[in-house]
């Protein structure tokens, strides 16, 4: 039986669950507008899961940069990484608060290549085919990684592993999952979805879930 193109998950649930002890106070703080809170972690693809073997992996930096740059996966996880422990809202309405992920910044990556001054934009691309795009701006100064553990664990395929991009401060569409580059680019080019009418920047606290919001 094949995977269906795009999981039941973007339909999303409406019920609220109990978030480990947070008062309701700041369960309503850290809230975006029109969320559900959820302890759950739902899988949400479009296409089948991509099952690449760890020794054929490698992470790329391109485009306007001095020179690309390639990781094997095992280079990659030589990298500097730290925990993180951040909140997630998807455009389905969910919102799980305080997940721990384990994985490499942004702004270590972009220390070993040298952007070129009209570097504006960047490209996530991944196994499968999937894009969705960033203003630079919104990944540097640690708004962004590429986890590569989730809650203690090596990321499951189907949550995006062996690696994913997490951006905490837009909706959960942008964290491309099965990640295996970025493309720095002097202007925007829509991904996968924001093709398909999700907004370009998908910021959660102004509620842009889809074009014209």
């Amino acid at each position: 039986m094949t995977e269906p193109f795009v999981t039941r998950g973007f339909v999303g649930r409406r019920d609220q669950e109990d978030s480990g002890g947070i008062s309701g106070d700041e369960r309503g703080r850290r809230t975006p507008p029109g969320q559900y809170l959820t302890n759950d972690f739902p899988v949400l693809s479009a296409g089948p899961t991509p099952r690449t073997p760890l020794d054929r992996w490698a992470f790329r930096i391109e485009g306007l940069v001095s020179h690309p740059l390639e990781w094997s996966w095992s280079e990659f996880l030589a990298l500097p990484a730290r925990e993180w422990v951040v909140d997630i809202s998807c455009v389905t309405k969910w919102t799980h608060l305080d997940m721990r992920w384990k994985g490499v910044s942004l702004d270590t990556l972009f220390e070993n290549v040298e952007l070129e001054p009209s570097a504006a934009f960047v490209i996530a691309w991944s196994d499968g085919g999937y894009t969705t795009n960033l203003p630079l701006a919104d990944v540097l100064n640690n708004q962004a990684f590429v986890a590569f553990e989730y809650d203690g664990r090596p990321l499951a395929p189907e949550h995006g592993g062996p690696a994913r991009l997490v951006v905490p401060a837009r909706y959960f569409w942008k964290s491309a999952k099965w990640v295996r580059g970025l493309r720095i680019q002097d202007r925007d080019e829509p991904g996968f979805w924001e093709s398909l009418g999700y907004h370009n920047r998908g910021d959660q606290w102004l509620e842009e879930r889809y074009s014209g919001d």
